[in-house]
């Protein structure tokens, strides 16, 4: 007999998966390459984004992205 922790973790899963199915995984973000991600600015300090613009940005990018299937 499976307890809730059990009952959990599948149902966990099987959100996980039905998120992925339909795109809304979350988004992995690639390394920091010393220019924003979105718009090219040089960052310093390990820095992804210049913004929280354009992270949110390159973010609705990469999931339209992944909905085309690109």
């Amino acid at each position: 007999m499976s307890d809730l922790a059990d009952q959990a973790q599948a149902r966990e899963e099987a959100l996980a998966e039905t998120l992925r199915r339909f795109g809304r995984a979350p988004v992995k973000s690639p390394a920091a390459t010393g220019v924003c991600l979105n718009c090219g600015e040089r960052l310093d300090g390990g820095r992804r984004w210049c913004s929280p613009e354009c992270r949110d940005d390159w973010e609705r990018q990469e999931r339209a992205a992944r909905r085309r299937g690109a």
